[in-house]
């Protein structure tokens, strides 16, 4: 029998820091919930907000998988590797922290909000070189089906990142059902609506409501409005 849990868009931590508003699903920075640690591998998943000419200033991270996902506006990364880069609603973003990295995300616009998803992954290797990459993805390859854009192989479609771990995003027509396959035993997936409604296993997701489920092999999901937008992450949940 499958378990379940939900996290309602309303539970999620919450803070306005003025040049940035964010939701953390997951305990994050002052917000703490001894419940809401992690799924699985999942560690972080934030849903940011950053205004016009402002960002993160230079700050360190290591042994993290850390991928962003823009869903509006062009947020400018710099690195200490020497990368810098701006990434867009359409790109997808990785960042293999290893034995130490330092960054800044800034919003190089100076009109419009930047929003986007930054996701932390728990690693199954420890202290690795540092490592960037980013892609563009077509869009148009989610429309009424999943497209994978984060995997554990480098030779497949997506990003890839230390871990047995598989995202997916889709766009959906209303009442178009697909079902994922959970890719490794002992995983769970756990789903984020990005827009619009979804049936999954039961329960009603509204934008940005997520649900995690596990001790399964596969998840059905259900448009319930045209254009429904969403992240299937598939997760170790021994970590």
């Amino acid at each position: 029998m499958s378990k379940t849990i939900i996290h309602k868009a309303e539970s999620r931590g919450h803070a306005n820091h003025g040049w940035l508003d964010t939701h953390h699903t997951f305990s994050f920075a002052n917000y703490y919930d001894p419940e809401r640690m992690h799924f699985g591998a999942l560690r972080v998943l934030n849903d940011d907000r950053v205004n016009p000419g402002m960002g993160f200033g230079t700050h360190p991270h290591d042994n993290m998988e850390i991928i962003s996902i823009p869903l509006e506006g062009d947020l400018e990364h710099k690195d200490s590797m020497g990368n810098v880069a701006v990434i867009k609603h359409g790109d997808i973003q990785v960042m293999s922290a290893g034995t130490g990295i330092r960054h800044s995300e800034y919003n190089r616009n100076k009109e419009m909000l930047v929003k986007f998803l930054q996701i932390w992954v728990l690693p199954n290797k420890k202290n690795v070189t540092p490592r960037y990459d980013q892609i563009t993805l077509n869009a148009k390859d989610r429309h009424n089906k999943l497209q994978q854009i984060v995997s554990p192989n480098p030779d497949d479609e997506g990003v890839w990142i230390h871990q047995d771990a598989w995202f997916n995003l889709g766009t959906f027509d209303k009442n178009i059902t697909a079902e994922y396959k959970i890719k490794k035993e002992g995983n769970g997936v756990y789903a984020f609506v990005l827009k619009g409604n979804f049936g999954i296993e039961g329960a009603e997701l509204n934008e940005r409501d997520g649900i995690g489920i596990w001790d399964t092999d596969a998840v059905t999901i259900e448009s319930d409005t045209d254009g429904s937008e969403i992240l299937l992450m598939d997760v170790p949940m021994k970590i």
